[in-house]
Formats: structure tokens, C-alpha cells, sequence
């Protein structure tokens, strides 16, 4: 998943989006201030928590499809990096060329 500054939110993550961002100023504002703000930081990031269970919960069958379609989704090869680490990809069919759709190799 991108850092919070570059993750993409659908409509209905707004509230989630809405607690990043608080964090993300609480946080400059403690960096600016030098002001221990841990404990509010702790009790946003459990809201995100919380937050992201509960609209999870109470998806639409389009909100599924959506978030089954999200940017930032991991792809195959995400979870590939942390199952292995020496893993060796196969390209193309030596006839046409690689297909992007399969990933196959060797760990």
C-alpha cells in the first residue's frame, strides 16, 4: 500500500481519509511544536481501526466491485516480494510476446 500522501480513497472512505489527514497534521503540528502528541495520534490511528471495520461491514454489492478494482490493490507481484526473495520471472511465449495478465517463474 502507497504512503498516505499518495493513496487514492474511493467516495466512501472519505471518514478514513478524514482521520489520515487529522493525523497527518497532528503529527507537523508535534514536529513544529515539539509537543508529545502520541496519545491523540494513537486514538485516531484505533478510529481508522474501527472506522475501516465498519464500512467494510456495509458495503454495496458496486462498493465491493469498486474496492475490488482500487489503485492501489496489491498485484501478484507484491506478495511474490514477501513470499520469496529470489525469485526469477519467465517472459513471453517466445511466438508473440509477454503477456501482462500472468506472472510465472521460478522462486
Amino acid at each position: 500500500m502507497p504512503t498516505n500522501a499518495n493513496r487514492q480513497f474511493l467516495d466512501f472512505e472519505k471518514p478514513i481519509k478524514d482521520l489520515i489527514d487529522e493525523i497527518e497534521k497532528l503529527k507537523h503540528t508535534a514536529e513544529k511544536t515539539k509537543v508529545d502528541m502520541s496519545g491523540p495520534i494513537q486514538k485516531l490511528e484505533e478510529s481508522i481501526l474501527t472506522k475501516r471495520k465498519e464500512i467494510t461491514e456495509h458495503l454495496s454489492s458496486w462498493q465491493r466491485v469498486q474496492l475490488s478494482r482500487h489503485p492501489d490493490r496489491p498485484y501478484t507481484m507484491k506478495y511474490i516480494e514477501k513470499m520469496t526473495t529470489n525469485f526469477v520471472e519467465l517472459y513471453g511465449d517466445r511466438n508473440v510476446k509477454d503477456d501482462k495478465a500472468m506472472i510465472g517463474g521460478f522462486a
